[in-house]
């Protein structure tokens, strides 16, 4: 097994690492203290090919990969959580359009998206009494003389209030559940698309996560995504993905929170000696670092089944499950080793641990990929016999 980056993967995650560095970090307590969209920053990101890092160049990405992909994220991750949420969504959005739009739609949407025109990305699946089950959608589709009407109400959409594209599932055949689902390409601003509530969260100040009104918006033909009645395969083959790109995102917050915490122990005098030297303090990151390091090689792992085409449901469901989870006990020990100064805002590490704790939600919650897991493990026992 090589695991040796490309080339271009390298170029890649140095893009993006400077990027963040040079640009995200130095702002992330004040967009996250005022609660500021980074418009800026997504169309600076677009520019740099970060919006649609697996998009083919044709349409207008960088081609580089879901492996580069995930390092970008990552990197990101490390330097604002609010700027990489968007991004991820983003991404996922042109690439599932770029995989299944016919050519019209390729062409309309995946180049406004990749290059920051249309800000960002929108993927509007969930609804107030439908999350993890998507066959409870209420939001209905029906026909009209030139396409199709969309009447109801979308819950905790990232970016919904500023993305110029997005993907809004909705039933076409009412009391057929999941095969009744149908996706529809939607155009920020159009008519009858209201924004509700914008949510207050713990975390993740800098995006913004809306609620979304369809009061009879009206499309045509075109805008159906991936045929009528195929929706649920759609969905469920871009949460696969997402769950890399969040998985993605739990290590780059978790990875400047190690950071900063081994930072802060070398500095930290305490009995005489820097509290890294104490075995107390030592044992917890030498933990944090190997959970990881792990978490790092599963997500990789998952991103190149992807890329070169092989089964990844599973894989990519067990390294969102192991890195979220293991990313909040790192952001954890990391403001347990700050001790109070950890508690306050001059620190950055009570904003990773806010920001952190959706990752176990989003995308899937942690429940969701145990079951995702298990039956994987059924159905390989059922395939191999035992």
């Amino acid at each position: 097994m090589d695991l040796a980056l490309t080339e271009e993967q390298r170029a890649v995650q140095k893009t993006a690492r400077e990027y963040a560095e040079r640009r995200l970090m130095p702002a992330a307590h004040a967009r996250d203290k005022e609660s500021t969209f980074p418009e800026a920053e997504l169309r600076e990101l677009g520019d740099l090919g970060l919006l649609g890092v697996a998009v083919p160049e044709e349409l207008g990405g960088a081609g580089a990969g879901v492996v580069a992909y995930s390092l970008a994220m990552q990197e990101l991750a490390r330097g604002d959580a609010s700027v990489a949420v968007a991004v991820s969504v983003t991404n996922m959005v042109a690439e599932l359009i770029s995989r299944m739009g016919d050519e019209g739609q390729r062409t309309r949407h995946v180049p406004r998206l990749v290059s920051g025109q249309a800000v960002c990305g929108a993927f509007a699946l969930s609804e107030p009494q439908a999350g993890s089950d998507p066959a409870g959608l209420t939001t209905r589709a029906e026909r009209t003389a030139g396409g199709w009407r969309l009447t109801g109400t979308k819950q905790w959409i990232t970016s919904g209030d500023r993305a110029g594209v997005m993907v809004v599932w909705a039933m076409t055949e009412p009391g057929s559940g999941h095969k009744g689902i149908t996706a529809f390409l939607v155009e920020g601003g159009a008519k009858g698309l209201i924004v509700g509530r914008l949510e207050d969260k713990m975390g993740l100040h800098g995006s913004s996560t809306a609620q979304l009104v369809l009061d009879g918006v009206e499309v045509g033909d075109d805008a159906v995504l991936g045929g009528v009645s195929g929706g649920f395969r759609l969905a469920m083959m871009a949460l696969d993905g997402g769950r890399i790109g969040i998985a993605s995102q739990a290590i780059g917050i978790a990875r400047g929170a190690l950071e900063a915490a081994v930072r802060y122990a070398g500095e930290r005098v305490q009995f005489g000696v820097p509290i890294l030297k104490h075995q107390a303090v030592g044992n917890m990151l030498a933990d944090a670092a190997t959970w990881l390091d792990a978490a790092t090689l599963m997500t990789l792992r998952a991103a190149a089944l992807k890329e070169s085409g092989q089964s990844f449901g599973d894989v990519a469901a067990m390294a969102k499950l192991f890195a979220t989870e293991k990313a909040g006990l790192i952001c954890d020990i990391a403001l347990q080793v700050h001790g109070g100064y950890g508690y306050t805002t001059d620190f950055p590490i009570e904003r990773a641990c806010r920001d952190v704790r959706v990752t176990r939600i989003y995308e899937g919650t942690s429940e969701i990929q145990r079951i995702v897991i298990a039956r994987s493990l059924l159905a390989r026992a059922a395939r191999d016999g035992r």
